[in-house]
Order: C-alpha cells, then structure tokens, then sequence
C-alpha cells in the first residue's frame, strides 16, 4: 500500500534508535547488572546474535503481507472477531508497555530534581503532551524525533569520552566470573529491548519500501552499542558490584563528568535525553495503538479512547513503592514482553503460511461443487 506521505527507511532506523534505544540504554540496566554483573556485556552481545536470526521473521512476516496495515491482514486471515481478538491483546501489551515507561522516568524525575512536585500533576502533563503528539502525523513524530536525537547522540558521545578519565577497563575481568548461567539469564533483558524491532511491522504502510534484513540488522548493530555504551561505562566507572546496586546507572554516569577544575555538575543534560526519549517512545507506543484502532485521523477519539486510559493505568504504578516497582518491571515486565513479541512473531508467521480468507471460501465453494 503506497503513502504520498511515507516515511524512508532512514526515519525509521532513527524512530528505533529513540524508541528502542531509551528502553536498551536506561531501563533494562539495573536487572541486568544484578543478575549477570561484569559479564552482563556478554548477555548483551549473545542475545543480538540471536536476535539477528529473528529478523528474517520479520523479514518473511512483512513480505507476506504486502506492506499493507497490519490490522487489515489479520481482517482477510482470521475474520472480524477474531482479528479484533489480536489487535485488542497488541493493544492493552502495549499500552501496558507504555504505561511503564512513563512511570519509570516519572519516579525518576521525582527521585532527581522535582522531589516536592506532586508526580499526579507530572502525569497529567506529560500525558497531554504524548497525545498531542500522536494526533499529529508518523510524519511528524520522525521529524521531532530527529531534531531531539541529534541533542541525545551528541550528549551522549560527550558524556562517554569525557568519563574516560575515569574509566577502569580492568573491572571488565575476569570473564565469566561466576561461570556462564547468569549470562544466559541476563540475556532475556536486552532481549525484550531488540524484539521490539517487531513493532515496525506495524506501520509498514507508512513506510516508502520494505525493510530490507541488512537495514533491520543495522537498526540491531545500533541497539546492541546503545546497550553497551551505558553497561560498560557503568561497570569500568563504579564497578559491578556498585553498578548493580544503582536505581539508574546511566543517569548516574553524568555525576562524575567534569571538564577541567571548574566545570562540574553537567548532569542536566541528561534530563533532556530521559524526556525527550520518553516523550518520542510513549508518543510512538500511543500512535500504533490508534494506527491498529483506526483513529489516527481523528484527535476527538483519541483524546476520548487513548488519553483517559493511559492516565488511569499509569496512576496505580504512580502508587507503587520504588522498589517494588524495580522488581516488577525487571522480573515480569521486561520477560513478559520479550515473550509476547516473540510469541506474536510465530503466530504471525503461522497466520501467513495459512491462504487468505477468501481464498479459503473460494476453495471450499469449488471444492463444494465438485
């Protein structure tokens, strides 16, 4: 299906770098040093190999359905009910995924530089602020996502090189320290970052012309040092044992930046690159949910089915403990999401080796007659 108003591939690998990316280079972390440590790197690097594999999935999963929108594909494949069944559950999982990716940066903003602002009113705010967004245009959303990434990518850069003054490579030995079990388990958390490449899919009819799997292998090569980037610096700055115990490790990376004698506390950078990330990711998230209810194109439905939602669902996590919160994200959440992407990819990949509906119907009427 062709878009006078498509995006190019180039959008899109920039869209996954700051929807994927913020989830890869922040959340995923902390469960990731407590359960592989100084070898978490290795979990990340594996899971990218296997990931890689993955891809032709999708690959397979996009050239099926002939660019065209997903929810239209699963009408011809399963029927009205049962196709409403699918989006419904894509639905709710990502809204789910959303909602938590709010909640984190709004406890973190909390935590950080806004401890006396009630989070209800930072909820409401942001809330409006990510649906405006979405009754705009994908056009729109990877026009702002590219002006805000280019303040991320360079604020990053700088607080990587500027950090290597103290910086201890050292700390990255011994391998496989506590042998190679907690590498095989931290594996499922970078893992439910790279799967989410999957969302893609969702927009494909947006796009100018397919994903090819080496454009999709560099949006994994991207994502994989996004990954590293925070996790190294993290383990050779405070070392594992310290890192693992950090609530944000990337967050605080920026902490030990100092430029000379007199130039100190650059930290505020890194509050740009958490908002801006999360209004892209939450904003993107918002957008293929009304891409998959059909009301992309009208903002009084969106207001009126995404926003009220949304904010309903985030007030519960709001209440949550902090801890508890850490753990339900890193125990259930982050797994649980990692298996719906995949579990949704096979049954793709089953729903396109199945003839269309009407196909079927004209089968079993010639069949009929014979």
């Amino acid at each position: 299906m062709k878009n006078a108003n498509a995006i190019s591939i180039l959008h899109v690998i920039f869209l996954s770098m700051t929807v994927i990316g913020l989830k890869n280079h922040v959340t995923i972390l902390p469960p990731l040093l407590d359960i592989s440590k100084r070898d978490g790197w290795l979990s990340v690097v594996l899971a990218a190999m296997l990931i890689f594999g993955w891809l032709f999935l999708l690959v397979y999963i996009q050239k099926n359905t002939q660019q065209q929108p997903i929810q239209d594909w699963l009408h011809d494949k399963l029927g009205k009910i049962g196709s409403t069944i699918v989006i419904y559950s894509i639905v709710i999982a990502l809204m789910v995924i959303a909602a938590f990716t709010m909640v984190e940066t709004l406890q973190w903003v909390n935590t950080t530089f806004l401890p006396r602002t009630p989070v209800i009113i930072l909820l409401a705010i942001y809330t409006a602020l990510c649906i405006v967004l979405v009754t705009t245009s994908i056009q729109t959303i990877v026009i702002v996502n590219v002006f805000v990434l280019l303040g991320v990518v360079i604020f990053g850069f700088f607080v990587a090189f500027t950090n290597l003054q103290v910086k201890n490579y050292e700390l990255l030995r011994p391998f496989l320290e506590h042998g190679f079990r907690p590498v095989m388990a931290g594996m499922i958390y970078p893992a439910s970052g790279f799967i989410e490449l999957f969302m893609l899919l969702f927009i494909q009819h947006q796009m100018k012309g397919p994903m090819r799997w080496y454009q999709l292998a560099i949006m994994l090569l991207i994502l994989m040092g996004l990954t590293l980037g925070p996790l190294i610096g993290a383990i050779t700055e405070f070392g594992p044992t310290e890192a693992a115990k950090q609530r944000y490790p990337a967050y605080e990376e920026w902490g030990l930046v100092t430029i000379g004698h007199y130039i100190e506390h650059l930290d505020f950078f890194s509050i740009y690159q958490w908002l801006t990330g999360t209004f892209i990711r939450v904003g993107f998230l918002l957008y293929i949910i009304a891409t998959l209810l059909n009301i992309t194109e009208k903002p009084k439905d969106i207001w009126r089915l995404l926003a009220a939602p949304f904010f309903i669902l985030c007030l519960p996590l709001i209440m949550l403990n902090e801890n508890l919160f850490l753990k339900i994200k890193g125990q259930y959440i982050l797994t649980s999401t990692f298996i719906f992407f995949f579990i949704l990819s096979i049954f793709f990949i089953l729903l396109a080796l199945v003839p269309k509906k009407q196909k079927r119907e004209v089968m079993n009427k010639h069949e009929s007659k014979n």
